[in-house]
């Protein structure tokens, strides 16, 4: 998983929901965006502990 793509596509699901609740949207439409940037938020401490698994790895000379 990229990082950088995944903070990306979160900073973007994070802008939709402000801007669904300026126009105000239904209360599911904001829970859908929500759930999106929930997952997302996931997917970034899953691919974080990934790459220190890795660097841990790599300092133990496994």
């Amino acid at each position: 998983m990229d990082l950088s793509t995944l903070t990306q596509w979160m900073r973007a699901r994070y802008q939709l929901l402000a801007t669904a609740r300026d126009r105000g949207a239904t209360s599911t439409e904001i829970a859908v965006i929500a759930g999106g940037l929930l997952l997302a938020a996931g997917l970034v401490i899953a691919a974080v502990r990934t790459k220190l698994g890795e660097k841990i790895g790599i300092i133990n000379g496994a």
